[in-house]
């Protein structure tokens, strides 16, 4: 095959104010066709096999905080999406054995092209393992069940005795940490929050996997009307001593009169507010709650723990060889393929709940 001269790539058109936009005058995104440049030494011409689709990845659009105090530099206005990837290498200068032919990924270095030079020093060889397939390492061995198992142990401390609360429990990062919880550590009692009946019932078959402790685990609906009653009773009475939160808003105003004295609350994300006008704020009546039950709140990303992941990727490929960590045809993942123009879509679709765990895009070139 000779080596290609242009790709078609997605760039950011314009900032969105609420809802990222798909077409029209005022879309989000515009498709492009560019030319790939000649390597330099220690790059990697790639082509793009998935792609990972993360809620998170609306702030690289616009930062949530002001850009001088986020963590990560946002996409300029006319420059490429960014975004996790898996890729086959077509040609290398690097200096590692990173060779063409090889699969790579990259948690966040990739973009929405077809065809893409890399830096080698942000690729990551890709360990092929015919019982696992590799888009788990955009999710659960990925920057999703990384940020579960760092968030859960280390910022907020899990223990067997814990009652653990998890939010967004049906998505890519909430559905490995409920099975951490109930299956892994195994936590007393584990409580799922999910939208809807088929995704709760989803969650509840993930948290019996491997529970060999009697626990009495659940998963409520946020949106059903008797929500908060449900939290309640699944809490023991308001008694969780751990929340992991993925969604801010209403979920955590909930949450928050539920918690026991002195609960932990590792807070990983606020997809519900990421989409927001800006300038619109979180509102959460039961913030007392905070000094009312002496609670701890621990925000963290995965790089704070950047030295515990090659030990929570064994971790969790164990488990997922064992049985205690559902992968492949059990459905912990949505994987849709599409070609380039249908890339946006279907990450969009994260915030329309289409996706049962981890949404991977199947890029067809």
């Amino acid at each position: 095959m000779p080596r290609p001269t242009e790709t078609r790539q997605w760039v950011l058109a314009k900032k969105p104010a609420g809802l990222p936009v798909l077409t029209g005058p005022d879309a989000t995104f515009r498709l492009e066709t560019v030319p790939l440049p000649p390597l330099k030494a220690g790059q990697l011409l790639c082509k793009s096999l998935y792609f990972s689709n993360d809620a998170g990845q609306r702030g690289f659009i616009e930062s949530p905080v002001p850009a001088d105090r986020y963590y990560i530099n946002t996409v300029p206005v006319g420059a490429p999406m960014f975004t996790g990837v898996i890729a086959e290498v077509v040609e290398s200068t690097a200096e590692s054995q990173i060779k063409a032919g090889q699969l790579v990924m990259s948690l966040h270095m990739g973009i929405w092209a077809e065809y893409f030079v890399m830096d080698e020093v942000h690729a990551q060889p890709v360990v092929e393992n015919e019982k696992i397939a590799m888009t788990h390492y955009l999710g659960a061995f990925g920057g999703p069940g990384l940020a579960a198992y760092t968030g859960l142990h280390y910022a907020a401390r899990i223990k067997p005795d814990d009652i653990v609360v998890v939010s967004a429990a049906a998505g890519a990062t909430g559905s490995v940490a409920v099975q951490i919880a109930a299956n892994l550590v195994g936590c007393r009692r584990v409580v799922g929050i999910a939208g809807g009946p088929d995704k709760c019932a989803w969650v509840r078959s993930l948290l019996a996997r491997g529970n060999d402790n009697g626990a009495q685990h659940a998963c409520v609906d946020y949106k059903s009307p008797s929500f908060a009653e449900d939290l309640k009773r699944a809490t023991e009475g308001g008694n969780a001593t751990v929340y992991f939160d993925n969604v801010g808003g209403p979920v955590l105003d909930a949450v928050l009169g539920c918690m026991a004295l002195a609960g932990r609350v590792a807070v990983c994300g606020a997809v519900s507010s990421y989409n927001n006008a800006a300038g619109t704020p979180m509102a959460v009546r039961n913030w007392f709650e905070v000094i009312n039950k002496r609670l701890t709140l621990q925000g963290f990303i995965l790089l704070d723990f950047a030295d515990k992941i090659p030990g929570a990727v064994a971790e969790l490929m164990e488990a997922a060889m064992g049985g205690r960590l559902a992968l492949g045809d059990e459905g912990s993942e949505t994987v849709v393929e599409v070609g380039i123009e249908g890339v946006p879509g279907t990450w969009l679709g994260l915030y329309e709940g289409v996706n049962r765990g981890k949404l991977v895009t199947k890029l067809v070139v």
